[in-house]
């Protein structure tokens, strides 16, 4: 993405990028069927040029046509009459200089369409036509057959051929849950010689070859969508609304090739989802995207099973949700059900942020990640390991790390497994591998070259144990970089076990122990390897405590005398560092949350990486750092997430934290002109020390961007 030289808080995208590139802050309107004559289309273009929104996404067809529409079964909005909603607000957001996506949603269809090609609607295990759960009178379609790969193909076309409009933008277009009509039943013999599988556990191999096939053929349906539509319109492209981290059901190493930008529909929390998960999307999605522009869908509503769709979210909970999602580097697209307003409180706060995001854009877009540790996340682990317990087995590792390296202050991005060549990895010093059970023969190749040419691993629990298929190896794949063999069958379900801290004077102060020196004992996790080392330990920071009896409570004392072998295993090669630990630390810290679990990896990751960091943040309070670098300067996001309602939402109001003292790392042969603070809008000293900026920010509300201009010294 070219940008013009940012002199300016109003500098704009050069005109001839591309509008995935240049847009910047989106408003989607879905509009339900009885909208038109309802609801008031003046008024929602006006909000989107008080909003700055410059993007929109207007839903035009699929289950409901919002436009005259020729195509035979595709069922009008029966409040339409003689009227074009979507053309309306089509043209009226064109003539505002804004992109233009239509939405199509093509996850179901009402009755006529039953009657008269029901071939078209996904068929249960039982062999039964699938009613729609929620709409009694409408029925779920098949994804993977001639409803989309030829009706739905219709429609894009019509609408692209029809309207000036820059793309198509679909929902739910990949099916909901597994089909076994006749069609998806004939295709998938034809691919492999097998019949539709009954099982969900990948060791079958029926569903393994299923989740291969229902891959491939969703891919080749996004091909023949964003062909078609190119062909009417060369600068339109299809965008699918799907994918995501290492439960998402696409690949994202290869979605992320067939399509030009995306965007993350994380759109709020609910229950204990954190309001960090947003910003955890992007890292998601960058990881495969690379430099392409991705956004951030947040809903104005309330998010949550209940599903109250026309509700609204408070401004506090909205803030630090879009915070999360811009620090981390998505440009924001609000999503608005309905196109009749019944409670207003959410456009003031909306309005509010995506004015600020235009007054600083050019600080916001054309930036590099400058974080030197990444996490990795595999799908593969997800779906051939972890099968219908990946949540537990594969995410909640993921979730630990992330959130100690949140509390440890530390930048990240975040890796995808099947990219882990070195053009991927070279910008980083190291990489976190939480319980990435199943790796290939070349993936271990490929993390031992990144050890070897100086890069550095932290890896947890059953990581490389399994192949990329989910089967069990003899033993650890990367056992040689580990330094560990297996020794016996994995050990879950630990009650009452516990770690001795090493008590001789050297190793107590080694940096894995730091913050901990007033503790002999922490908790264990609750699943473990059995490990042994291959060359004797240089250090012993981590003894087992068995598990013992926790009732009667007399006979509650450790069994053995003195700790059982080692549970964290540290080494040095060459010029880079492993650290592996046997047990689930990132899952017990996710569901226990010990303080003591996560300062270890937080330790463990700065020992690895050898004080490698773009910058340092000292000061009380729970905050998500950022750290990016465009043409002309260097940011630092600041988000604040210290709140009673952190771990569980909604927030109420922010609550500032500071002072907060920001060291910034300075590149070789630049010095700095200015450091401005973007919430505050303001100028402020710093002191510069050998190639380092250090500056003090006052306090943090929501959210703070330390912006240091740049100049060739």
């Amino acid at each position: 993405m070219n940008l013009a030289q940012a002199t300016t808080a109003d500098t704009a995208l050069v005109a001839s990028a591309p509008w995935y590139d240049r847009t910047q802050r989106w408003a989607q309107l879905t509009l339900v069927e009885n909208d038109p004559g309802r609801y008031d289309p003046k008024f929602w273009l006006d909000y989107f040029k008080r909003s700055r929104s410059d993007g929109t996404c207007l839903s035009a067809g699929g289950y409901v046509a919002y436009y005259p529409t020729d195509i035979r079964l595709h069922h009008r909005s029966r409040w339409m009459g003689d009227t074009d909603p979507f053309g309306d607000l089509a043209r009226g957001s064109r003539q505002a200089g804004m992109t233009v996506l239509a939405r199509t949603d093509p996850h179901a269809v009402h009755q006529p369409v039953y009657d008269a090609e029901p071939g078209w609607i996904a068929v249960d295990q039982d062999g039964n036509p699938r009613r729609h759960w929620a709409a009694k009178d409408a029925w779920i379609t098949c994804a993977l057959g001639p409803y989309n790969f030829e009706f739905m193909t219709e429609v894009n076309k019509e609408i692209v051929s029809r309207y000036d409009v820059d793309g198509i933008f679909s929902n739910r277009w990949a099916g909901t849950g597994m089909c076994y009509c006749e069609n998806c039943a004939r295709l998938f013999k034809e691919f492999c010689g097998l019949d539709l599988p009954r099982s969900i556990d990948p060791a079958d191999p029926a569903r393994r070859q299923y989740l291969v096939w229902h891959q491939q053929r969703l891919f080749e349906l996004c091909r023949l969508w964003d062909s078609t539509i190119r062909e009417i319109n060369p600068d339109a492209r299809f965008v699918p609304n799907s994918g995501g981290g290492a439960l998402s059901e696409l690949d994202m190493s290869e979605l992320a090739g067939l399509t030009d930008t995306m965007f993350a529909d994380r759109q709020g929390r609910a229950g204990i989802m954190v309001p960090w998960s947003a910003g955890k999307n992007a890292k998601e999605y960058r990881a495969t995207m690379g430099d392409k522009t991705i956004g951030g869908i947040f809903s104005v509503g309330i998010e949550g099973k209940h599903r109250w769709k026309d509700s609204t979210q408070g401004s506090a909970e909205i803030d630090v949700w879009v915070a999360d999602s811009i620090a981390n580097g998505m440009r924001p697209w609000f999503t608005k059900f309905a196109g009749v307003v019944y409670d207003n409180r959410w456009l003031a706060p909306v309005e509010r942020i995506y004015r600020w995001h235009e007054r600083w854009s050019p600080y916001l877009v054309d930036q590099q990640p400058l974080a030197r540790v990444a996490v990795v996340y595999s799908q593969q682990t997800a779906k051939f390991y972890g099968g219908p317990e990946a949540g537990d087995r594969v995410e909640a590792h993921i979730e630990g790390v992330y959130q100690a390296l949140i509390e440890a202050r530390i930048p990240f991005e975040m890796v995808h497994d099947q990219l882990l060549d070195a053009e991927h990895l070279s910008r980083f010093k190291t990489l976190v591998l939480p319980n990435i059970a199943a790796l290939s023969d070349d993936q271990c190749r490929q993390l031992r070259d990144y050890v070897a040419g100086g890069g550095s691993i932290v890896a947890t629990h059953e990581t490389s144990l399994y192949d990329e298929w989910g089967v069990r190896r003899d033993d650890l794949g990367l056992g040689d970089l580990f330094n560990a063999r297996v020794t016996g069958n994995l050990e879950s379900d630990l009650k009452n076990s516990y770690l001795e801290l090493a008590q001789g004077a050297a190793d107590r102060n080694h940096p894995l122990l730091a913050g901990l020196l007033d503790a002999d004992r922490i908790i264990n996790g609750v699943s473990r390897l059995p490990t042994e080392p291959i060359k004797p330990l240089s250090d012993h920071l981590l003894g087992l405590v068995p598990s013992y009896p926790d009732l009667p409570m007399e006979d509650v004392f450790p069994l053995t005398d003195g700790p059982q072998g080692d549970e964290v295993y540290l080494g040095e090669y060459g010029r880079g560092r492993v650290a592996y630990f046997p047990w689930d630390i990132d899952r017990t810290f996710w569901e226990v949350l010990d303080p003591d679990h996560g300062r270890l990896l937080g330790n463990a990751v700065r020992w690895a990486s050898e004080g490698e960091s773009p910058a340092e943040v000292t000061g009380e309070g729970m905050l998500d750092v950022t750290c990016w670098r465009q043409p002309s300067s260097i940011t630092v996001h600041l988000v604040n997430l210290t709140n009673p309602m952190t771990m569980r939402g909604p927030y109420r109001s922010p609550v500032a934290v500071g002072p907060q003292r920001v060291t910034v790392q300075l590149p070789t042969g630049e010095s700095v002109r200015r450091v401005r603070l973007l919430s505050s809008g303001r100028q402020i000293d710093y002191d510069d020390i050998d190639g380092a900026i250090t500056v003090t920010v006052p306090n943090v509300l929501v959210h703070e961007v330390v912006a240091v201009d740049l100049e060739t010294a």
